[in-house]
């Protein structure tokens, strides 16, 4: 069974959102690229950027960010443009999955809000290359499967921004034994941010050890931060949830392969 249609995939019309921002509803998974009500920047913004440099260290040699997936490039161009408001020293590693490569291809012509638009060089080396790099930055868009590319990042992550398609739509980059793959990569730092608060991506999260917090602030919706060590925040008592709702339980590959 597949859980993908090719024939949808160019299959696309843009949209605004609550912020101003533009974009993209998706026919071959029925939904946005984000949520329309948060809206585009300010999701990305506050979901992930905010939360994910507020909570990681950050004083060390690289700084390694896996953006799951790249779709129009948000979460990435809003790295690039903290950074340039809150520059520092280590050296930013962005690996992103995306198997969409007509799509990437497609972003030079994408009307991306005015923050970004410092970065049009680099939004054309990654529509045309699929990399970009600098002596402070590296970006790569790993073409293909996320399941069989992030297993192959050659460095420890730090960051992840989980952003796929909701649970329902892509369920296999939410499952228990995908999960397992980001630990097994990761740094006894990683921050995970996620938009998701589902109790299956909870408890996937959680059965593989992560400490699991409420985003905090009150700009987006409520998601998801995941990391590997306590964090000086509310953590959501997840043995609490399991005693109340005794049938929850993780997403797992074997349910949809």
């Amino acid at each position: 069974m597949s859980l993908y249609d090719p024939e949808k995939r160019s299959q696309k019309e843009k949209v605004p959102t609550e912020d101003g921002s533009l974009t993209l509803y998706s026919a071959e998974f029925d939904e946005c690229y984000h949520s329309t009500r948060d809206g585009a920047l300010r999701e990305s913004l506050h979901k992930h950027i905010l939360p994910a440099f507020s909570l990681s260290e950050t004083d060390k040699e690289e700084l390694v960010i896996l953006d799951v997936c790249f779709g129009l490039g948000y979460n990435t161009l809003a790295t690039l443009h903290y950074l340039q408001e809150h520059p520092i020293d280590a050296k930013v590693k962005i690996y992103s999955p995306e198997f969409d490569r007509d799509l990437v291809a497609s972003l030079t012509d994408f009307d991306y809000p005015e923050v970004f638009a410092p970065f049009a060089e680099i939004i054309h080396r990654l529509a045309e290359q699929g990399s970009y790099r600098d002596e402070k930055v590296e970006i790569t868009i790993l073409f293909g499967d996320a399941r069989a590319t992030i297993p192959e990042i050659p460095d420890r992550i730090d960051i992840v921004y989980q952003d796929p398609f909701s649970p329902k739509k892509n369920p296999l980059l939410w499952t228990r034994e995908y999960f397992a793959d980001i630990r097994a990569k990761a740094s006894k730092d990683l921050i995970l941010t996620t938009y998701s608060s589902a109790t299956p991506v909870r408890m996937g999260l959680y059965e593989n050890g992560f400490l699991l917090y409420d985003t905090p602030g009150d700009e987006v919706r409520t998601g998801t931060i995941a990391s590997l060590k306590p964090l000086d925040l509310k953590p959501v008592d997840m043995e609490l949830k399991k005693q109340r709702n005794p049938q929850a339980a993780s997403l797992r590959d074997g349910m949809f392969y």
